[in-house]
């Protein structure tokens, strides 16, 4: 179990990200068509997952836009932002904002958030998932993650994508 704070207060996760290094746990997610995605989905390409809690928050929404400023200039990569939301909302929220260079991608009947230990377990935010990012290789090792300290503040998005650079 790991421990952040939300608005200052702690709060915890179900268990514990997996360890850079290891295999990437394999996922189901649901796309903007209701269809299934799952890491082999991926396959021999470079992985961002940028995990948000929900794109109906300022600061998911600024970490959505800003990996679609830089996701672009990605050389066989991709970054796959992973929320609890619907897929409806999440492609009505893309496409008012214009986002175009990353996949969002839905924990909808999706057991991803207990499999990678990113479910909060307490706080009024319970069941979703906290504010992460990790990113895997081609041969779906994990090159690094981070688990961000306070659930409101947004993620390292050089270091994460400067891992995924030092991958080529």
């Amino acid at each position: 179990m790991a421990s952040i704070n939300f608005q200052g207060k702690s709060v915890n996760t179900c268990g514990e990200l997996p360890a850079i290094g290891s295999h990437a746990p394999d996922f189901s997610l649901t796309d903007g068509k209701l269809g299934q995605v799952s890491l082999s989905t991926y396959a021999g390409k470079k992985k961002c997952l940028n995990i948000v809690p929900s794109l109906d928050t300022p600061t998911c929404a600024a970490s959505a836009r800003k990996f679609n400023q830089k996701a672009a200039s990605l050389e066989n990569g991709v970054v796959l932002v992973i929320s609890a939301d619907l897929p409806f909302a999440q492609s009505r929220f893309c496409q008012v904002e214009g986002i175009r260079d990353v996949v969002p991608l839905s924990t909808f009947r999706s057991s991803f958030a207990r499999d990678y230990g990113l479910e909060l377990v307490d706080s009024v935010l319970s069941g979703l998932t906290t504010r992460a990012i990790i990113v895997i290789d081609e041969k779906d090792r994990i090159v690094y993650s981070e688990l961000v300290d306070e659930l409101t503040d947004e993620p390292d998005y050089e270091s994460a994508l400067a891992a995924m650079r030092e991958m080529d």
